[in-house]
């Protein structure tokens, strides 16, 4: 049987891949927010506000999810990532609140174009920059560049996301983040031209995920080679990347198909797969390279309490968000396959 900690870390990864296929998708649609053009520029922006209004607060549940998991179960490793980048991560929480803000004006403020224009870009801005700053950090954890010494790092504030790596994975992850989106509201349209114009867009980001995704494996050379070795030396290493490739070619297939409903499906599993080959080649260290699982672990009593309150918690969270999504969603999913 698995150790209580490693369980829980489980639960930290799998709220991450959660926050990246939901709240990750709502960042994107502010990218595409940003490139709307042509002469259904305003549909397309009226389809991303739609898509994301009811559920794009909610979604930030698994991020506070995960930064709890990290506090609790595993205090030292939260202490090093907070310290070594809290510049990133203060950044990150800006972009979270101007995005958030910036939604809710530009719905409730006065629908001139200028004032529409002005939030629309603040929106958009910060959704692009936000999902660089979370890619950034999580590359900067992979690095092996922050070091911690009797408690303390030792490595400084910036030399370990300030480098090529850390912002490649920052693009990349902005990039999949776009993928997702344009995958998603391909389904979330009704009308067979907005359908199209996110098809083409799909297609091309996912171009992009696919260069930014060899970009980061050669950075990775120098930039975090303990991953690297991981993704491409470890048993299941031929396993993870076959099965990414199946899903990706997937994805491509079905929205140069036209098969909406199971190109979002091989969509999040190509994502879901690029995460957890990431959690795998780092573990069992979750700051490379010197807090691990077990050294960061709290007390057992702690790691009870936590569980015990984790089970609590998905009693009473995975209902209400089905219900959620059930309220919004149902309806113009059913409306919007083609």
């Amino acid at each position: 049987m698995l150790p209580l900690e490693t369980i829980i870390a489980g639960v930290m990864i799998a709220a991450l891949v959660l926050y990246a296929l939901l709240g990750g998708a709502d960042y994107g649609g502010g990218v595409w927010d940003l490139f709307a053009f042509g002469p259904r520029a305003r549909a397309q922006r009226a389809l991303i506000a739609e898509a994301i209004s009811p559920v794009w607060e909610a979604n930030h549940v698994w991020l506070i999810l995960v930064i709890v998991i990290l506090f609790t179960a595993f205090p030292p490793a939260f202490a090093a990532i907070a310290t070594a980048l809290h510049i990133p991560i203060t950044l990150l929480l800006i972009g979270i609140v101007l995005r958030g803000t910036a939604f809710t004006f530009r719905t409730y403020d006065v629908q001139r174009d200028d004032v529409q224009r002005r939030w629309s870009l603040v929106f958009s801005i910060a959704s692009i920059i936000t999902p660089i700053l979370l890619g950034t950090i999580l590359g900067a954890i992979a690095s092996g560049t922050i070091r911690v010494e009797n408690g303390s790092v030792t490595s400084g504030f910036f030399n370990s996301w300030l480098a090529p790596f850390p912002f490649a994975v920052g693009f990349f992850a902005l990039a999949l983040f776009a993928f997702l989106a344009a995958v998603y509201l391909t389904l979330e349209s009704r009308e067979p031209e907005l359908q199209e114009d996110f098809r083409w867009r799909a297609l091309a980001a996912g171009v992009i995920v696919g260069l930014l995704a060899l970009t980061v494996f050669v950075l990775a050379r120098e930039g975090a080679p303990t991953v690297r070795a991981g993704i491409s030396r470890s048993w299941w290493a031929l396993g993870l990347h076959i099965c990414t490739a199946v899903f990706a070619l997937g994805a491509f297939y079905c929205l140069w198909t036209r098969r909406y409903a199971l190109a979002r499906v091989c969509a999040a599993a190509q994502v879901t797969l690029i995460l957890l080959g990431w959690a795998f080649a780092q573990y069992p260290h979750i700051v490379e390279p010197n807090i691990t699982i077990a050294s960061a672990a709290a007390p057992y009593v702690t790691l009870q309490l936590l569980l015990a309150a984790l089970i609590a918690g998905v009693v009473l969270l995975f209902p209400s968000y089905y219900y959620l999504f059930r309220i919004f969603k149902s309806r113009s999913n059913a409306e919007g396959v083609r």
